[in-house]
């Protein structure tokens, strides 16, 4: 499966990303090679535990992402 990454640089440094398809999927990095390690990681954590609890696996069908940009 494919998951979209929202990937954010802290203002104090380092990154963030997360899987808005699945919820409180999020992981943290020094670096940005470091966060793009680290949340597939997470992500194929989130997915075994709902894969173990019998769970569907939350899919990105049907969604869309825009980004919206204010200009003056």
């Amino acid at each position: 499966m494919r998951y979209t990454v929202i990937l954010e640089q802290e203002v104090d440094g380092g990154y963030v990303a997360t899987v808005p398809a699945l919820p409180g999927c999020v992981s943290q990095g020094d670096t940005r090679d470091e966060v793009m390690k680290n949340i597939p990681e997470a992500a194929d954590l989130y997915i075994e535990d709902f894969i173990a609890s019998g769970d569907p696996v939350p899919s990105e069908a049907g969604k869309e992402y825009l980004q919206l940009l204010k200009i003056r």
